[in-house]
């Protein structure tokens, strides 16, 4: 997993990164505004050291209740300082009060006339700080950040969805290949889920190598190498962003909207370079649609037969509300942006240090 291309082409930058409670913090943004009125009690909390599962647990435990009973839009990391929001039924108010815990602090409360559910959520905001930052190093950062303002980044899944030893992806390819049986419902979605992101993150790496081809060379050099008519590669050269659009890919008006066909490559790679519109790439399973034309012939290599139903995902998406601020006394550099759900803060710190 650690092999994935990265498009922009600065040598690695050697600064500290380590994710935990001081120096990452991610603070949820919920998909709507909650109306203050309702049966479900809304709490907003600061945790540190805890997954999302042990915060619920933890809740669950104080108000004598199931944790299917508290709502929650997504799952946050252990090794960070998280704000998120949870629901219940305010029925359990009177017991908020009492609330003690030493790794979680109520920031304020409301109400709404829904539970919060998985996916009920915008996006987040992050504030990451880099250590053994140099002067030269810190200036590097600021011009790799304008690059990144511009274009964008690949919409990787993180090291996060693979497991701790990064290998869960291999026990979902041998539940696929028949090689291995699991009886723990969840923990057979988990690899499995993790066996689909495995293929679509080498998927979407393959297609960075192709892009940096084309940019890095003549359509006559390279298309017999691609498998891809030369007027094609041409017109892919003339793209201004560095992700090149092939016909067939499926693409996505962003920040949502539905999927489409790239048949009118000029006009759709100047969207997606004005960050209309993104492309997709497979999650492989049933009942979702693939690509077409030569951007079928690059997926289907990285397509399996699953059970499990199918998706499309952002190849590409665009952070926002990039602010860095270098304190040299310290040597630290100190980050922070948004970036839509789904998305992985510490890819965009790969593709900023390449490490």
């Amino acid at each position: 997993m650690n092999n994935l291309q990265r498009y922009l082409n600065h040598s690695k930058i050697d600064v500290l990164f380590k994710q935990n409670k001081d120096d990452f913090v991610v603070t949820e943004v919920p998909l709507y505004d909650f109306t203050n009125e309702g049966e479900h009690l809304i709490i907003k909390f600061r945790k540190k050291d805890l997954t999302t599962w042990d915060a619920v647990s933890i809740f669950a435990n104080h108000f004598g209740c199931s944790t299917r009973d508290i709502g929650y839009a997504g799952l946050k990391d252990k090794n960070a300082m998280t704000i998120q929001s949870i629901s219940i039924n305010k029925k359990y108010e009177e017991k908020l009060s009492s609330f003690e815990h030493d790794k979680i602090k109520i920031l304020e409360t409301t109400y709404h006339q829904n539970k919060i559910k998985i996916g009920h959520l915008k996006g987040n905001k992050f504030f990451i700080r880099l250590k053994r930052v140099s002067t030269i190093d810190a200036r590097i950062i600021e011009q790799v950040l304008a690059q990144l303002a511009i274009f964008g980044m690949p919409n990787y899944f993180g090291f996060q969805r693979f497991g701790i030893e990064g290998d869960n992806y291999k026990k979902g390819e041998e539940i696929v290949n028949g090689q291995r049986r699991e009886k723990d419902r969840k923990l057979r979605q988990m690899y499995v889920n993790a066996y689909q992101s495995f293929l679509f993150n080498n998927w979407l790496s393959k297609r960075i190598e192709i892009s940096k081809l084309i940019e890095a060379f003549e359509p006559k050099e390279i298309y017999q190498k691609l498998h891809l008519p030369q007027d094609l590669v041409k017109q892919m050269k003339e793209q201004k962003h560095p992700f090149k659009i092939m016909l067939g890919d499926l693409l996505s008006h962003y920040p949502f909207g539905k999927i489409f066909y790239a048949e009118d490559l000029e006009s759709e790679a100047t969207k997606f370079f004005d960050k209309d519109r993104v492309p997709t790439g497979l999650l492989c399973g049933k009942r979702v649609k693939t690509a077409q034309d030569y951007a079928l012939e690059y997926e289907k290599d990285f397509t399996k037969t699953l059970k499990e139903d199918g998706a499309r995902r952002f190849a590409w998406v665009f952070p926002i509300d990039i602010e860095s601020n270098y304190k040299e006394d310290k040597n630290w550099m100190e980050l922070s942006f948004y970036l839509p759900k789904g998305s992985y803060a510490t890819e965009f710190i790969a593709e900023l240090i390449h490490q």
